[in-house]
Order: structure tokens, then C-alpha cells, then sequence
């Protein structure tokens, strides 16, 4: 049932979101869901959920963690703590890298850079989707711990995929954000969610977006097809790559930071422009500086859309992209991990669908 006040606004374009996500909310992978779109100022806002969440329900960010982590990267950047420039042996001891990086039977674990990190361009494999006992397959059966020093070794049982820095190559791997999240710990001599308050929670004024500390600590549940996970200890253990628990509102509290330099000064995205395509099963994601780029005028969309989305999206379904070329912020989560296009491709569906946003009101909805 729809509910909220409606003020001047482009009907055919939030009847649209409202087919879109009710279309989307059909489908038998689908047990719970929100969607939260708005542009900056927020006289354009739209919101529904579905199976008992809204806009304030917690939600499981999983890899959209990954721009906390960026950002205080750049506000260290910022406060001349770190250069991107810096290889990662300055702040691991050589000991913990032997052999992580071994490609063709040259080393080149003590030469990777924060920026290779940052960009997803050293070429590290993912032990969270590769080898017979990845971590995802993992944590579908069991819940879990494990350590930054475990993590480190597991990678080090598998392949590279190219030499670090290799022109027009990305792969994306957990592990380059978990060095970057020891990284920041070793700089600051804090935990990271202490590091995250204190750049991000507490000057955004958030207080229901968090990493988890104990069990004790609130962790949403996931779905794996119909299959009801509770993973506290594999999210505990995840922190900078896929750890922080929040909200959709909060989230586009952070997203709007974020693009709108409230939390660094955006010129940096200057540096952070060059982007590469990742590894084919990421479908038509670009990595840069730290997050995910989804062009719109490509093949996948017969060359019919304009611009680009730039945020990042979650193994668990969660995203929360920003397109630029309507100012308008697209956040939300499926909670469904069995498929990890399905918020990919609404993202991409309602960037599509926009005409303008400059003449609109608001509609909020929820289905219980």
C-alpha cells in the first residue's frame, strides 16, 4: 500500500520506479527488499520496501564497505599520513608479504603500492570466490572466523592473475581492501571502527551504521536462495572489505558525502579517474580509485543509455550508486546472495528510465 505525500513532481517517471521495483520484488529469489532513490537537495525522493524493511531497516552493506575504507585512504591521503604511492611493505612487515605475489615465477609481493590496492590493479586472486574451498562457498554452510594473517595466507595458496600494475587490467579481490584496511589501523593505531567513527559516523552524524565487535552486536541475516544465513563471526572477520551494518536512510546520508566532498575534498577524483574493467564474470563493472563504475552507453544496454554509474554494490545484494549526469542517488538492498546482477541490473534500470529530476516531488511506499 503506498502512503506519502505527493507534491510537484514527474508522475510517469515514479510510476515507473514503482513498476520497476515491484517487477523486481516478483521474483522467487526475493524475500525481503528496499529501495531508496533521491537526488542531492532531496526534493525528489522515492522510497518503498518490501517483506517487513524500509529505509531505517538495518542492512548488511557487505562490499559497499569498501568505500568507508576508501574514504579514510583519502583523508590520509589528505592529511599527508599516506601517499598511494607508498608501497605496502612500509606499513607490513616483509615476513607477513613472502609470497603472496609470485607470477611467473617472479616476485612482486614487496613492490605492490596502496594505489594498486585502491584500484583493484595488483592482480591478487579472491579467496572469497576462487579456488574448491572459497570463503562464500564457506560461509554458505558455516559460520566462521578468521584473521588478517589466515586471509593473507590463503591468498598466498593461489594464483596471480597478471603483474601488478598492468596496463588495462583489473581483478577484483577482498584481499587488496583488507591490506588497506591494516593499513589504516597500523597509521592510526586504532581499530578500524574506530578509525570509521571518527572520519565518517561521527561528522555525518550517523547512528545506526556501524562494524560489528562482538556477537553480541546486532548482524542481519542473509539469504542464499531460500536458505536463511546468520554469519556474525564471517562478518566480524570481513571489516574493510564487507563488514559495516547500516541503513538505507544512512546510507544516502554517506553516498551523498561521499560524491559531495563533506568528507574529503573532491578534487582527488581527479587522480582516481582512470578506470579498468574487471574480470569478465563482473559483467560490465569498471574499478577506479576505490569504486565501481558501470557505464550506461555500452553493449549491455545497446548503446541506449548516457553516463555512468559510480558507487559500488554488495555480494548480498546491497547498493548504492550515484549517476551523475541526473544527480540522482540509487540505493537499496535485495538480500539475496545466489544473484549478484539482480541489484546491478535495477541500478542500471533506473538510471535508465530517468529523463530529469529537476521538477519532482515525493513518494514514499512500503509493502509489508
Amino acid at each position: 500500500m503506498l502512503f506519502g505525500e505527493r507534491k510537484t513532481m514527474d508522475t510517469n517517471l515514479l510510476q515507473k520506479l514503482e513498476k520497476n521495483f515491484n517487477k523486481t520484488i516478483t521474483s522467487h529469489q526475493i524475500y525481503e527488499a528496499v529501495l531508496f532513490v533521491e537526488n542531492t537537495k532531496g526534493d525528489f525522493s522515492y522510497s518503498k520496501g518490501y517483506g517487513g524493511k524500509d529505509i531505517d531497516s538495518p542492512l548488511l552493506m557487505a562490499s559497499i564497505t569498501k568505500l568507508f575504507t576508501t574514504t579514510c585512504i583519502l583523508v590520509l591521503q589528505q592529511q599527508g599520513k599516506l601517499s598511494l604511492n607508498d608501497k605496502i611493505t612500509k606499513y607490513l612487515d616483509r615476513s607477513v608479504l613472502d609470497g603472496l605475489h609470485i607470477y611467473k615465477g617472479k616476485e612482486y609481493s614487496f613492490d605492490l603500492t596502496l594505489s594498486d590496492l585502491l584500484f583493484q590493479t595488483s592482480g591478487l586472486p579472491d579467496v572469497y570466490e576462487e579456488g574448491k574451498n572459497n570463503i562464500k562457498n564457506r560461509a554458505i554452510n558455516e559460520d566462521f572466523c578468521y584473521t588478517f594473517n589466515e586471509i593473507v595466507e590463503m591468498v598466498k595458496k593461489l594464483k596471480p592473475h597478471f603483474q601488478p600494475g598492468t596496463v588495462k587490467r583489473a581483478y577484483y579481490a577482498d584481499i587488496n581492501f583488507d591490506i588497506l584496511g591494516e593499513t589504516i589501523e597500523k597509521i592510526m593505531n586504532w581499530p578500524l571502527n574506530k578509525v570509521y567513527k571518527h572520519f565518517i559516523f561521527q561528522p555525518l552524524g550517523l547512528k545506526n551504521t556501524y562494524l560489528p565487535e562482538s556477537e553480541n552486536d546486532f548482524v542481519p541475516n542473509i539469504y542464499y536462495k531460500d536458505k536463511v544465513l546468520h554469519r556474525p563471526k564471517f562478518v566480524m572477520s570481513s571489516c574493510a572489505s564487507g563488514g559495516c551494518v547500516t541503513t538505507a536512510r544512512e546510507l544516502m546520508i554517506f553516498l551523498k558525502a561521499f560524491f559531495g566532498g563533506r568528507l574529503f575534498n573532491i578534487s582527488i577524483f581527479d587522480e582516481l579517474s582512470s578506470y579498468n574493467k574487471l574480470q569478465a564474470s563482473m559483467g560490465p563493472i569498471c574499478y577506479g580509485g576505490g569504486y565501481m563504475r558501470i557505464p550506461l552507453s555500452g553493449l549491455i544496454t545497446l548503446f541506449m543509455g548516457k553516463g555512468e554509474l559510480k558507487g559500488h554494490s554488495g555480494s548480498t545484494g546491497s547498493f548504492g550508486f550515484y549517476y551523475p549526469i541526473k544527480d540522482l542517488f540509487i540505493i537499496g538492498d535485495l538480500n539475496q546472495m545466489s544473484n549478484t546482477a539482480l541489484p546491478i541490473r535495477l541500478s542500471m534500470q533506473i538510471a535508465m528510465m530517468v529523463k530529469g529530476v529537476n521538477e519532482m516531488g515525493t513518494l514514499s511506499g512500503s509493502d509489508g
